[in-house]
């Protein structure tokens, strides 16, 4: 399969653009004309600081909020995306820290949650659901195996595989995931990076929102940093440091450029 790398050097039209994206709140700029891409099997990483714009900026996206001005393509036409139901038309899924789970409802439950398979006389059928579950996890995460507790008894990396299996199960090809590594350890950081992977071979491309450094220089092609609203620049992370990413993260200067 043709690497992201290669699709940026072949100039091929990105999965996603967000060109000159701005958005105000209260006459104060959230984002200001700030430029993002996205290629299909491609991670790229959104950091900044609390307020730089990064979850602002991604949220356009997944329809939370409106642009003030900017424009969306994905796959090359330009997309009017209003609130999240646009999104999901096409293909954008989001994972949100809090990973929205019930926590009293099984892993299947969960996967199926407002959108249940039921059987020709209306009844919830809980055994296809449980099948289909277990198709997905299968694929995912094979070594999963709480399919019937409640997901409240899950770990942390587990409810976060639910989450990825909702979105994939419903067909996302642009999934928008917020700090996946947040709270942790090291065991659940590697099966969530694991995960990753998976989903980069399957051909989705996937906007990561982080302020942790280390977790984007691991799971990450590329990284776009935010300052105040506005993008440092975005860098191949083979290209640089953490020490890199932290000065345009701190100073909001690119490596080899003078301060901002």
């Amino acid at each position: 399969m043709t690497t992201p790398k290669e699709l940026r050097a072949q100039g091929a039209t990105p999965m996603v653009e967000m060109k000159d994206i701005s958005v105000s709140f209260g006459g104060i700029k959230a984002v200001d004309q700030v430029s993002v891409d996205l290629h299909p099997g491609e991670v790229v990483g959104l950091l900044g600081h609390n307020g730089a714009g990064k979850s602002t900026l991604i949220k356009v996206l997944s329809g939370a909020y409106q642009m003030d001005s900017g424009e969306i393509r994905i796959n090359g036409d330009k997309v009017e995306i209003t609130n999240p139901r646009d999104a999901r038309s096409h293909n954008i899924e989001t994972i949100y820290q809090t990973l929205a789970l019930a926590d009293n409802l099984d892993a299947a439950s969960n996967l199926f949650l407002g959108r249940e398979i039921v059987t020709g006389t209306g009844l919830v059928n809980d055994a296809a659901m449980e099948s289909e579950c277990r198709k997905i996890m299968g694929r995912l995460n094979p070594n999963f195996r709480k399919f019937n507790e409640p997901v409240s008894a899950l770990s942390g990396g587990q409810r976060q595989s639910v989450a990825i299996a909702r979105a994939v199960y419903f067909n996302a090809r642009i999934l928008i995931m917020d700090e996946p590594t947040a709270a942790l350890g090291p065991h659940e950081t590697q099966m969530v990076a694991e995960l990753i992977q998976q989903l980069k071979a399957q051909g989705i491309g996937i906007f990561l929102i982080d302020h942790d450094v280390h977790a984007v220089m691991q799971l990450c092609d590329r990284a776009s940093v935010m300052k105040n609203g506005q993008l440092v620049g975005t860098v191949n992370i083979e290209d640089v440091t953490d020490d890199d990413l932290l000065s345009m993260i701190i100073l909001g200067k690119k490596p080899g450029e003078e301060a901002a």
